[in-house]
């Protein structure tokens, strides 16, 4: 009697934890996505001073721009656009870098925001708005600078 009574309780403990994860899950799944175009903007930057703020310190700057949470900073980077490529994805990258620099500014665009950087050209100064994912880097295997890395962007302004 005692055996069966355990059973029954261990069962709607599992039926119970499967219903509390499952409800998570669909919460979590169905969660609005951070609309960042009009969202503001939490620093103005060229292209050139996140990148030496990087490598000067990239402890502080992890700190000032980065967040654990996922909601890291929203920001507009200015420079001079140095490449155009397009991703796995089709969305349009590009990549904001002066002469000289060792390290640029590589911004993704978004399924809604890749015909506005469609009409972007190399050379051209241009200021995106978009979420920082990770900041400029050296690695010591590869003997390479990484760039800083923008995501979800749009153009803001361009310039000739």
């Amino acid at each position: 009697m005692k055996k069966r009574k355990t059973l029954k309780i261990l069962i709607l403990l599992a039926i119970t934890g499967l219903l509390i994860g499952g409800a998570a899950i669909i919460y979590l799944f169905n969660m609005p996505h951070q609309d960042i175009q009009s969202s503001k903007t939490d620093y103005f930057l060229t292209s050139t001073q996140i990148v030496e703020e990087y490598l000067a310190d990239t402890q502080s700057a992890n700190e000032k721009y980065l967040a654990d949470d996922g909601n890291s900073k929203i920001l507009e980077i200015t420079g001079i656009i140095n490449m155009i490529s397009e991703d796995f994805n089709k969305q349009i990258v590009i990549l904001m870098k002066e002469k000289g620099s060792k390290a640029g500014v590589s911004a993704s665009f978004t399924e809604e925001t890749n015909a506005n950087a469609a009409q972007l050209t190399v050379g051209q100064t241009v200021t995106i708005k978009g979420v920082i994912r990770s900041g400029a880097n050296y690695d010591e295997d590869l003997e390479l600078f990484e760039n800083v890395i923008l995501e979800k962007c749009d153009v803001i302004i361009t310039q000739n």
